[in-house]
């Protein structure tokens, strides 16, 4: 057990913080992100609205979801923010691009979102927070969040494809 317990706390850290680190780039414009302002313009420009509900809403899943997924805490709660997450990423940025991640494609967010199902499958192991508070969630209620994860994401995705085209408010005139 302690094996498995020991390569579901790798998985978790490394998908978990992976993602932390992406919203600190969006959040805080660390490692040459865009910071918070540059951040909404980007989200306005994917025709999110309102950009700054689904600003928020990003980096807030980036940062704490994935926080909570690497330390294992509210394990399943945190994963079906983050596969909402991830299916937006993969669809609306990355799958036009193809697979292969040389031309942005999906490769590398597909990996990350399938750690995070992995995750939501087997649960955080042994070395999580979960286990130590003693929480969990019984199987068919473990597939209901994959559904509205999945779903979820599926649907802010949609928010994109409706009403008109809008610019980012710098390009407006």
């Amino acid at each position: 057990m302690a094996l498995a317990d020991s390569t579901l706390l790798i998985l978790r850290l490394a998908v978990g913080l992976t993602f932390a680190a992406h919203g600190a780039q969006k959040a805080f414009g660390w490692w040459s992100g865009p910071g918070i302002e540059g951040w909404q313009k980007i989200v306005q420009g994917m025709r999110f609205q309102p950009a700054g509900l689904f600003t928020v809403a990003s980096v807030g899943a980036e940062l704490i979801g994935r926080l909570l997924l690497a330390i294992g805490l509210f394990t399943p709660l945190a994963a079906t923010v983050l596969i909402g997450q991830s299916v937006v990423i993969i669809v609306k940025v990355h799958l036009p691009n193809g697979f292969w991640n040389k031309a942005s494609g999906i490769e590398f967010p597909l990996a990350l979102a399938a750690g995070v199902v992995a995750v939501l499958g087997v649960g955080p192991g042994g070395y999580s927070a979960d286990r130590l508070i003693g929480f969990g969630l019984v199987e068919p209620v473990l597939w209901v969040l994959l559904v509205i994860g999945l779903l979820g994401g599926l649907g802010a995705y949609a928010v994109t494809r409706v009403g008109p085209a809008t610019r980012p408010a710098t390009e407006q005139r």
